[in-house]
């Protein structure tokens, strides 16, 4: 009986020929046998949804999160129910999970996120056979700013009462995010006042081709949805533009004819700021404050100013509205330094910045001055402490290397909205999945 070996009897590779013998010489006139794709052929995978994604997957947890946080501001807006005529509404939960898991991933885009739903299985198991598109997607991350801020609330409170995370000392810092907003697209006040003439005779023509019969109604009514828009995007820019002349007209150094005042026709409320890597751009400023003692992110804000001066207060304010406590110190950078903010802070609040560096050699800097209120002079006495100067080291590790992660990881990078409100709704998403990433562990108790 010939003995077989394992591979000759499941079609494997034959045994090896002997030494001896002689290998065929292939006729390398004839194609070769490959074996080739065959994509055409139809596959059964008989599983479900749920078996795409193993238990530990980080969209479960996202789902969970969500499906326990109070989201009934969103369900009180849906206007079909009961027997009430209307399309049913896509599950606010759905959109919110889909969003969060995106930003977890630095997705940032709605046209790929819509993408993904039907690529990815992570996302496919989100939507559970629900079918979404890009316009709706995008809908919903910027129409419910207030929902965002309150999410955020919840998921501090969480990790506040597990003793995760400490409002006793926070830190602050700014970071610029580039506008949706071109270069080109800022105007002078005449040229602004000319276009807006021109959209307004053009909302007129509009009106009058409606009672064309030979144009579609879908195309008309479109034309003049978009003259309405460019319209009402030009009255926006004239009216932020009064406020960028006010700005100027406060600057010691009066505008130069080639620094006129500007606006944006298509972010009127984007500005030209300073940005990290030199130079300006349209842009907006994106303030985070975080627990030094837990690194989450507790208070979020965007603003255009340039400067972080006035910023600090209204930081603190935030953190204590949102978490119920009181903030008693609080990490600042040199931008935030306004000695008018500083003697304003609050009683309980003890602030860490640096000290400005004297214009005169020899001067110590953390000597109180005459013109110093108390608070003032007990902040240049205390900087100039070596605890002070061990606190405040915690600033970098904390703020900077959030701000960091965000513009990297969590989608905070060019804005792809446009609006102060719009790019705060960003912001949030992109401090919630921060938090989420950090705290995934103890979140998903």
């Amino acid at each position: 009986m010939n003995q077989q070996t394992p591979d000759s009897l499941f079609g494997g590779s034959s045994p090896q020929p002997a030494a001896d013998a002689k290998s065929p010489v292939p006729d390398l006139a004839e194609p070769p046998r490959l074996r080739r794709a065959d994509r055409a052929q139809v596959l059964l995978r008989p599983c479900s949804l749920e078996e795409l994604l193993g238990p530990d997957h980080m969209a479960r947890l996202v789902w969970d999160l969500v499906t326990r946080w109070d989201l009934s501001s969103l369900e009180q807006q849906i206007k079909a129910r009961g027997q009430t005529p209307g399309r049913a509404q896509t599950d606010p939960c759905i959109l919110l999970s889909l969003w969060l898991y995106a930003y977890i991933h630095g997705v940032s885009s709605g046209r790929e996120l819509d993408q993904l739903c039907e690529s990815d299985d992570a996302y496919r198991w989100i939507c559970g056979g629900v079918s979404l598109n890009y316009h709706t997607l995008n809908d919903f991350r910027v129409d419910h700013e207030k929902t965002l801020d309150d999410v955020l609330s919840q998921m501090i409170a969480a990790l506040t009462s597990q003793g995760l995370v400490k409002i006793r000392r926070i830190s602050q810092d700014g970071t610029r995010v580039r506008a949706s907003a071109g270069r080109k697209s800022f105007k002078t006040r005449p040229l602004l006042e000319q276009h807006l003439a021109e959209a307004k005779a053009h909302v007129t023509a509009m009106k009058q081709q409606a009672a064309d019969p030979k144009m579609p109604l879908r195309r008309q009514k479109a034309a003049e949805r978009a003259a309405q828009q460019r319209l009402s995007r030009l009255e926006k820019a004239i009216s932020e533009l009064a406020k960028v002349e006010a700005a100027k007209a406060q600057q010691k150094e009066k505008p130069s004819k080639h620094n006129a005042a500007r606006a944006s026709e298509t972010d009127a409320e984007a500005r030209y700021l300073r940005m990290p890597g030199g130079g300006t751009a349209p842009a907006y400023n994106v303030q985070f404050a975080v627990a030094t003692e837990g690194r989450a992110v507790v208070g979020v804000d965007v603003t255009n100013a340039g400067s972080d001066v006035h910023q600090s207060q209204p930081m603190r304010q935030q953190v204590e509205r949102r978490t119920g406590q009181k903030v008693e110190q609080h990490l600042l950078d040199g931008g935030y330094v306004g000695l008018e903010s500083i003697e304003n802070a609050e009683p309980h609040v003890t602030i860490f910045a640096p000290v400005p560096k004297p214009k005169k050699e020899g001067v110590d800097p953390h000597q109180p001055k005459p013109g110093d209120g108390p608070q003032v002079s007990q902040w240049r006495v205390r900087m100039g402490t070596e605890e002070a100067k061990t606190i405040y080291k915690q600033r970098a590790r904390t703020s900077e290397t959030v701000n960091a992660e965000c513009k990297t990881y969590r989608g905070l990078g060019p804005m792809m909205v446009r609006g102060i409100n719009k790019v705060r709704c960003v912001a949030l998403l992109s401090a919630l999945a921060y938090n989420i990433v950090h705290f995934a562990a103890a979140l998903r108790g």
